[in-house]
């Protein structure tokens, strides 16, 4: 799907997308190389949202070059094979944030309900075992989606009403026969959500409850701090996401499934990098150790390969 049938226009989307991919890239990257680099950010919390960044890398990278470059050289093309790779590996990525975010959900609920156990409980090879499971649960549910989707016999033409290949959309291209399969396979996938909402929700009742039990107003207000970003995400990426593969067909238009589809899967991947640090105050501590010793590397390169005398002592 086009965005425009002008020029212009699909110039601005193309600059539009490269702004939000640009942001999403360096702040993903800042936050991998921060986490990666500063030994003080190798804790059970930061590795996770390490695995968020890499995840909201690969979903927005799966999307949105190829729509920049759509509308960059004014063309709406996608192999079929191309599709389904786009399809496999948006929904093995989007799986995957989702399963980490609710493993972040179970890291912040042991940090606070079970403090005293939190080495125990999620240790090193702990950490590492959770990571795994989050990825693969994603591998498991996309390869089942990709699946399921192109088994299915697509008669209504070959243009997708997206600047992508989404599977609700795909599906409106299905015989009007394969209606069982479409609705067994959303079921299988609200299963999944809901499980995964649940876990989150039971979780933030008894973060809730065991913060407003704490005695010191400082502890209630470091407790919220950490808890608030992952808050945020989650219910922007779960609002905007339920809504596109939920909402009923008598309020569909393409330009509102287009609106919601941008939302929940080219926003969250920019924005995350700026929840998390925004009133992180170790990530801002390590970013701007990272940002020194980048500028004095650099400074000191330039003095060795120049004679400037003011670089030497």
């Amino acid at each position: 799907m086009e965005f425009a049938d002008r020029r212009e226009l699909h110039l601005l989307h193309f600059s539009l997308f490269l702004s939000i991919y640009l942001a999403a890239l360096v702040g993903n990257s800042l936050i991998i190389t921060v986490i990666a680099c500063d030994h003080r950010l190798h804790t059970p919390m930061y590795f996770f949202l390490l695995n968020l960044s890499l995840l909201d890398l690969g979903s927005i990278s799966t999307t949105v070059p190829k729509s920049m470059a759509n509308s960059l050289w004014d063309t709406r093309a996608i192999s079929y094979l191309g599709c389904a790779a786009q399809v496999f590996l948006f929904v093995f990525f989007i799986g995957g944030e989702f399963s980490v975010l609710t493993v972040m959900a179970y890291d912040r609920f042991v940090a606070i309900c079970r403090h005293l156990h939190y080495g125990s409980l999620l240790g090193g090879r702990a950490c590492v075992q959770m990571a795994a499971a989050a990825w693969a649960s994603g591998f498991l549910y996309a390869l089942l989606q990709t699946g399921n989707t192109f088994s299915i016999p697509l008669c209504e033409g070959n243009e997708v009403d997206q600047f992508f290949c989404e599977i609700p959309q795909i599906l409106k291209l299905s015989c009007s026969h394969s209606y069982l399969k479409e609705i067994r396979d959303t079921v299988i996938a609200a299963c999944l959500v809901f499980g995964c909402f649940l876990f989150i929700v039971v979780s933030y009742v008894q973060i809730f409850r065991a913060v407003l039990r704490m005695p010191s107003a400082q502890g209630r207000h470091k407790a919220f701090s950490m808890c608030l970003p992952h808050l945020a995400v989650v219910s922007l990426f779960l609002t905007t996401a339920l809504f596109v593969y939920l909402k009923p067909p008598s309020i569909s238009s393409p330009v509102l499934d287009l609106v919601v589809t941008v939302l929940y899967s080219i926003v969250p991947p920019a924005l995350n990098p700026l929840i998390y640090s925004m009133r992180n105050k170790e990530i801002k501590d390590a970013l701007r150790k990272l940002i020194s010793w980048t500028f004095s590397a650099l400074l000191a390169f330039l003095c060795l390969s120049t004679e400037y005398s003011f670089c030497i002592p």
